[in-house]
């Protein structure tokens, strides 16, 4: 048995830990991303364009990645909710 780490948002879209392993792997995601933004601001001077730029993509490919982690890990699909009780009403039916 497959045990999730995220459920769906309530409202809105994507997903929220739920179990210790989600948690973790969502602090530990915040902590490098967070690292890397001082570590660029203390070992980078700001005229250096290319070290930016190659971390900002680094940076997009770790949300992307984060991104894809956490919806494999999510039980049941990311798709706008508009805080309905009931994941088998249609959004239509929920307002």
């Amino acid at each position: 048995m497959t045990q999730y780490w995220f459920k769906p948002k309530r409202y809105g879209y994507g997903a929220t830990p739920v179990t210790r392993e989600g948690w973790a792997v969502t602090i530990a995601f915040t902590i490098v991303i967070a690292i890397s933004i001082v570590a660029m601001e203390l070992l980078v001077r700001p005229a250096d364009f290319a070290a930016w730029l190659i971390w900002a993509v680094l940076v997009a490919v770790a949300v992307l990645w984060f991104a894809g982690f956490s919806r494999r890990h999510t039980d049941g699909e990311w798709r706008w909710r508009w805080g309905g009780r009931s994941d088998t009403q249609t959004d239509e039916g929920q307002r």
